[in-house]
């Protein structure tokens, strides 16, 4: 992982005007988008509510995995971590939460995800992992992935076929960004959310700039 003073100099005070470059290089993973994101109010690892209404004011960073995944969650959970940790050395620790949402609820809960968390180095300070509360529907976060354009396919082994997508939300509630798979760079991604904390109502106040962003791919 790159150091303090390194992510410091190449991270922070970054525009989006600032990213062609180097996000020319990530077409194939990296898609702009612009759509009010969708909302939900699932249950913590406390067994506290926790909506995505909660962290408006702040860029979230949505992705969801399951606990007994045996390939890509536990390789995107160290991903996110990495880039946690490179967000949270910086300023923006404060402006950013990511929250990691559980597809498997009836095995997802309480202890379960806090030991999760620990053992792929996330850190609660700014990141939660709620899943479905009881009485909601089994499916309901599988459901909440498709609105966000990702599939989990229950198999008869319990397992769920699925991609590999982390969201990017701003602070304001659009969907801005997804970056597809686990090839893309941790740092343009950490990049993209400092751009986003420099620039805290692109769709709104830039619409020009979100217009040149879209051209770039």
């Amino acid at each position: 992982m790159p150091s303090r003073t390194q992510i410091s100099r190449r991270a922070y005070s970054h525009s989006l005007e600032e990213l062609s470059q180097g996000f020319i290089s990530e077409a194939k993973y990296f898609q702009s988008v612009d759509t009010e994101a969708t909302g939900f109010t699932l249950q913590d690892t406390g067994g506290r509510a926790v909506s995505l209404a909660d962290f408006g004011g702040k860029v979230v960073v949505l992705n969801f995995v399951y606990i007994n995944c045996p390939d890509f969650c536990p390789l995107q959970s160290e991903k996110i971590a990495e880039i946690q940790k490179m967000v949270n050395i910086t300023p923006m620790k404060t402006q950013v939460e990511f929250i990691s949402i559980s597809t498997d609820p009836k095995r997802d809960f309480g202890r379960a995800l806090t030991d999760y968390g620990d053992n792929h180095g996330l850190d609660p300070v700014n990141w939660v992992f709620p899943t479905a509360a009881p009485g909601q529907p089994e499916d309901s976060t599988r459901q909440l992935a498709a609105s966000y354009g990702l599939q989990f396919k229950l198999a008869a082994d319990g397992e769920q076929m699925h991609g590999v997508v982390t969201n990017v939300i701003s602070q304001d509630g659009r969907l801005v960004a997804r970056f597809h798979s686990l090839k893309f760079e941790s740092l343009n991604l950490v990049k993209f959310i400092n751009a986003l904390t420099n620039d805290p109502h692109p769709g709104s106040s830039r619409p020009g700039l979100w217009a040149r962003l879209k051209a770039w791919f």
